[in-house]
This record gives structure tokens, sequence and C-alpha cells, in this order.
């Protein structure tokens, strides 16, 4: 009961605030979650990640833009979408980028009966291979996430551009990434339609800012 307490706090955190860096206690019970690289590991590296595509509205502009800054990235990728748009999903590998496993239908674990989370990633994996996962909206039980993480790594992040909300402007989005990132940040972008408004301005210029800076922009590897 605790530690299911525990994942709707930290549900909460992860929904209100753009940078988050784990308390320890959070690492210790949830060990198989990763939320950031160490600079020790990757150097002056991000890594950009892209949610809920793909697409045919953003994904290939996303595309374009990252290959503009000789950009890698991370794409977490639904399964009925990859169904739906198979040429723009193998366009996301051709040009040399990671995916992962978003789900099939994007559900929230609370109040599923962990056969039917599990089966939901099973479906995507029709069309989609890899060893990397990120569970939609991170609302996840103990024993689900535990169960998903004996057959893939469970990425998170440290910062969360939020460019999905409406509400929240597009040069907060940007802000989320120019304030905040570190050697070894996961950052969080949508390639969805409800994101585009805030994603066209944050994502080139976040992508601007972090070449200033020196940063290499890497895809995360399987």
């Amino acid at each position: 009961m605790l530690i299911q307490r525990m994942t709707k706090f930290l549900v909460v955190y992860l929904d209100s605030f753009m940078y988050f860096r784990p308390a320890n206690f959070i690492k210790r019970l949830f060990p198989y979650l990763i939320w950031n690289f160490s600079e020790e590991d990757v150097g002056r590296s991000v890594f950009i990640t892209f949610d809920d595509g793909p697409t045919p509205e953003i994904t290939p502009w996303v595309l374009d833009v990252l290959d503009k800054y000789d950009a890698k990235a991370t794409f977490f990728c639904l399964g009925k979408n990859i169904e739906l748009y198979p040429e723009i999903f193998q366009e996301v590998v051709r040009r040399g980028h990671a995916v992962g496993n978003h789900s099939y239908s994007h559900q929230k674990g609370w109040g599923m009966s962990l056969s039917r989370y599990i089966e939901d990633y099973n479906f995507a994996e029709t069309f989609i291979s890899t060893n990397l996962l990120r569970p939609p909206y991170a609302r996840f039980t103990p024993r689900q996430i535990k169960v998903l993480s004996e057959r893939y790594k469970i990425i998170m992040w440290d910062i969360l551009t939020h460019d999905y909300n409406r509400a929240i402007s597009r040069k907060r989005c940007l802000r989320a990434v120019t304030k905040n990132a570190r050697p070894g940040s996961i950052i969080v972008f949508h390639d969805s339609k409800k994101s585009e408004k805030n994603l066209r301005y944050a994502l080139p210029h976040a992508l601007e800012f972090l070449k200033k800076e020196g940063y290499q922009c890497r895809r995360i590897e399987q």
C-alpha cells in the first residue's frame, strides 16, 4: 500500500514540474527506472525523446529539424500509430534514430489489471521491436512496471517540456530546456498534433541552444 501511494505521489510530482531529479528514496523504490545518464558515462550529451507518434502532421517535420542540427533522438511510438503510418515509422528508423515502445493504445495503468496492461505492450510489439519502453502518463502500478522491467529498459526523464499543454506558452516550454539541461539529461517532447504549436517553436530553438552550449544530442541505445 505504501509503494502504491508513493507511485501516485510520483506521478503528481512529475506532472507538476518541468525539471525532476528523483530523490534517493524514489531510486530505491524503483531501481529499474532510468531518469537520466551520468556525465561520466555520456560526456556532454543530452537525450531528446518524442512521445505519441508517429503522426503525419508532425513527425516528418521533426525529422527534418533534427537533421538540420545533426541531432539524433529516441521516439517512443504508439503501436496504433505505427499501424496507421508504417512508412513514417520506417523513416524514423532509416534516419538513424532509436525507437521505443509507448504501448499500443496509450492506456493508463491505474485501474487496469496486470494482464490487460502488459497485453497492450505485447500487441505493440507486433509493429515495433525494441527493448526501450516509456509508460504513458507515468501512471503505472509497482507490479506492472516491475514486470515490464524484466523485458525492457524503462526510460523516464528529468526534463518534461509540457509541450502538449496548451495553457503553457511556447517560450516556457523552451525554458524547460534552456534552464535545466545538463549532461545526461533526458528531455521529453511530443510529436503529436496536440503539441504542434509549442513544439514548432520550442524544438528548433532548443536545438540551437544545445548546439551553442556544446551539447551532443544522442539517441538512447538499445
